[in-house]
């Protein structure tokens, strides 16, 4: 199961880091950045996105592609978000696609194909919004146990005005991101792995610490994926309580701290990538130790 992969992959690295492919045209080194139309701008990321990769695919387990930057690009924009995931995949990554979707019904089916069926894009995990409910959801959960893939759905995220909605209280005690971690628990039941996380993940923010401690409790069969490292405000001991013991059950992403870590280090961007990912396992294992499988 693939959520088990991804595990034994952690543990073969020793790093529970999520390298974000949030790449914008900015954070491209100038020399590269003089390209002008859509087109060569996203050859241009492409380029930037596979030095990246290849600077760190033997020391981090997955990528984070975040779609909203390729987007921006139009048609092209897609052809490299495409190219970049199947690139990461080949060089041994889990590809996660970040594209927060979310529809009902026959809407949601159609999302579900273009990133889990068979002439989609080529991705190993989604995130996925959960807040119009089961049937928002269903869809892409039947096609994760089809096709061996799996979710991270939106709980509790990172960002400060998070808390207007999701920090709020139901009538039966619960927060509403409380609420949703446990339909995200029951969404996952049945489909969980060797070392018991689902196949049904969560999106819980390090910048909430007291919050991601209360659902790390409250959803043992949840697997983690941690924005919020880095640039956001995030660090190693605020997230330790994210993970269960032996530092399983969560992966933490940093994007710009990455790919942009030469403007701070100088040298090659994909040379300083790689020492920022280094750094950041040092930090993450300061807290959390040796990663072992339960």
């Amino acid at each position: 199961m693939i959520v088990d992969a991804l595990i034994e992959k952690i543990v073969q690295t020793q790093n529970p880091v999520c390298v974000g492919l949030d790449t914008a045209f900015s954070y491209l080194p100038e020399e590269m950045q003089r390209a002008c139309g859509a087109e060569e701008r996203a050859a241009a990321v492409l380029e930037f996105n596979k030095k990246i990769v290849d600077g760190v695919c033997d020391i981090v387990p997955a990528v984070k592609v975040q779609i909203a930057y390729y987007e921006a690009l139009g048609e092209f924009g897609l052809s490299c978000f495409s190219k970049t995931c199947r690139y990461a995949k080949e060089r041994g990554l889990f590809v996660i696609a970040d594209a927060k979707r979310n529809d009902i019904g026959a809407t949601a089916a159609q999302y579900a194909e273009a990133f889990f069926g068979e002439g989609g894009f080529p991705c190993d995990m989604l995130t996925v919004n959960g807040y119009l409910g089961t049937d928002g959801v269903a869809p892409f959960a039947e096609l994760c146990r089809q096709r061996d893939k799996a979710l991270f759905v939106l709980v509790k995220t990172s960002n400060p005005s998070s808390g207007e909605l999701q920090d709020l209280h139901l009538q039966d005690g619960r927060t509403v991101y409380e609420c949703m971690g446990d339909m995200v628990e029951e969404w996952g039941r049945g489909a969980c792995g060797k070392y018991g996380y689902s196949r049904v993940g969560a999106v819980v923010g390090a910048t909430y610490p007291e919050e991601a401690k209360a659902l790390r409790a409250r959803l043992p069969h949840t697997f983690f994926l941690i924005p919020g490292y880095g640039a956001q405000g995030g660090n190693a001991e605020m997230l330790k309580h994210s993970f269960a013991k032996g530092g399983m059950g969560g992966i933490v992403n940093n994007s710009r701290g990455i790919l942009c870590a030469y403007r701070k280090r100088g040298g090659t961007f994909y040379g300083a990538a790689r020492e920022a990912a280094l750094e950041m396992r040092a930090d993450l294992r300061s807290v959390l130790g040796e990663i072992c499988a339960n």
